[in-house]
This record gives structure tokens, sequence and C-alpha cells, in this order.
């Protein structure tokens, strides 16, 4: 499994992050472009015009390719990189993780409520399980994902996950399987890439929330 959560084919195109020199399937990397004026822009879905830049879904490779003025070298030119790059990289695949959930609930594939959530997930009807890494440990751990690779989502805060339902917060959600699951599956795990979040991510809501307002479905 790469990062990304998508399986490695041999068909899947791989890139090379400048930061780490590994090459991966684009799947697990986020993409740049250079502007116009020689800005460095994300191009989280991957279909800006432009000679791509690629760096790991990874916090610590981003980090580096920023602070050691990777990009220049990348562009063959003097790139112009936003100090808040990291940030607004993390903020962009929020939007992009809860705009697909929103589009899952939209189309009857998306529950929410800890009663239909640990009903859904004992029976095997659903796929994925979405927590919110701000909830309570025990309050988590009363729920078991659903068995397979990629079944435990845990990269959103309770208000995050609440705006993909219409709600204030929300602690426990599940996706059924096929439909928009595999792509929240897989912008989730760039998205844990990123924040440095794992599957048992201790209920910490340190740190600022990325900025939410705007957001739409994709």
């Amino acid at each position: 499994m790469t990062r990304g959560g998508r399986s490695k084919s041999e068909d899947q195109a791989e890139r090379r992050c400048i930061a780490t020199g590994e090459s991966h399937p684009k799947a697990g990397l986020i993409r740049f472009v250079a502007g116009p004026d020689d800005r460095i822009v994300p191009d989280i879905a991957g279909k800006l015009p432009g000679r791509g830049i690629w760096v790991s879904s990874d916090r610590a490779a981003l980090t580096k390719a920023v602070q050691k003025k990777l990009f220049s070298r990348a562009a063959k030119t003097q790139a112009v990189v936003s100090d808040t790059l990291v940030n607004d990289v993390e903020a962009l695949l929020v939007k992009q993780v809860i705009s697909l959930i929103s589009l899952a609930r939209k189309g009857g594939s998306a529950i929410t409520g800890f009663e239909k959530v640990k009903e859904a997930c004992t029976n095997g009807t659903v796929a994925v399980l979405l927590q919110a890494f701000d909830g309570s440990p025990s309050q988590l751990g009363k729920i078991r994902p659903p068995k397979g690779e990629n079944s435990h989502i845990t990269c959103l805060s309770a208000q995050e996950l609440g705006v993909a339902f219409g709600r204030e917060n929300v602690i426990h959600a599940a996706l059924a399987a096929g439909g928009l699951s595999e792509r929240v599956v897989e912008e989730a795990a760039r998205l844990a890439g990123i924040r440095e979040i794992n599957v048992q991510m201790r209920a910490d809501a340190s740190g600022a929330v990325p900025e939410l307002e705007g957001v739409k479905d994709v």
C-alpha cells in the first residue's frame, strides 16, 4: 500500500518526490506548478496546466522542500514560495475530504450517529469508519472498524466532520463500499500524511483548525 491509500499497480504512473528523491504513484504525492509569476501553487486535483513538481504527502517532506528551496531547483527558476504553503496544502486537503464526504452523504452512501454507525460496522454493511480525532478515546473505542485495509479514517476533527454532514459536530460516521469511498480514502490518506496523523492518533485538539469557509462540492 502506498501513501494516498491506493494499491500500487504496474500501470499506475509514478513521479519523483523532490524532497526525498523517491518515486511513488501519483496518488500518494501532491502536485505543484509554477504560475506565470513563478509563484508555486498547490494543484490538489492535479489538473492545472504546466510542468508538475511533486512532493510526497508527508509534512516533513513538504517542509523540507520549502526550507531547502527545492521548488526553485525543480522549476529551474527563482520560485516564489509562500511562507504558509504547508498550511495552505493542509487546508486544501481538508476541504477536499469534506467535500467528498458531503457528496457521499447526498448520494446516500454516508451515515452518521453513534448507534447507526456501530450497527452498520457490526453488520458489515459499510466499508469505512470515519471518526473525529478529537473525540474521547473511550467513545472512539466503542466502535470497531470494518474488516479490510484502509477502513478507518481519523484525519478530521469533529467540527470538520460536522461540516460534511451539515451539523455542528460529528464524532462517528461511515461510508458504504463503492461510490466515492475510494476517493475519500485516498484523499484522507494524503491529509493524514500532511497532518502527521496515525490511525490510532491520540485525542488531541491542540493546534488551529484550518479555515473552512467556502467549502464546495467537488
